[in-house]
């Protein structure tokens, strides 16, 4: 986010990728959700970092996630005053298990708060705009 935009243009929701992220959000505009995984412990983990947050090896790799992932809790957001989320309220903020493993904040669509259930089996959906494609989950 360039430091010149005023608060009004500000967007809070959009990503600054870096030399490092990239990949990850290159191939979030692909339709494609990625984690590291380490070559040390077999691990894997999200959100990305150049290190296994379990063992501190560097052998860490990019890995494509399957897309499937179960709910593990959530909240409705009913109020956010940062641009663009008040357009969006309420919204379901969530954390999710993903299959292989790590879990992950995030945010549940398509479905009413009254439908959402621990355990419940999501799957990856990406929201487009500002120029990125963000992950999200809807029901599976």
């Amino acid at each position: 986010m360039s430091t010149d935009m005023s608060a009004a243009e500000a967007r809070f929701d959009l990503p600054e990728p870096d030399a490092f992220t990239r990949p990850y959000w290159d191939a979030a505009a692909e339709g494609r959700l990625l984690i590291r995984r380490c070559g040390a412990c077999g691990v894997a983990h999200h959100y990305p970092r150049e290190f296994c947050p379990r063992c501190w090896s560097e052998d860490v790799t990019w890995e494509r996630a399957s897309g499937r992932a179960t709910l593990y809790t959530w909240s409705v957001v009913h109020r956010n005053d940062l641009p663009p989320f008040g357009g969006r309220v309420p919204y379901v903020a969530a954390v999710v298990d993903l299959t292989e493993g790590p879990r992950m904040m995030t945010e549940v669509v398509d479905s009413g708060a009254g439908e959402l259930r621990i355990g419940m089996p999501l799957e990856v959906a990406f929201r487009v705009g500002g120029g990125f494609a963000v992950p999200v989950f809807r029901p599976a």
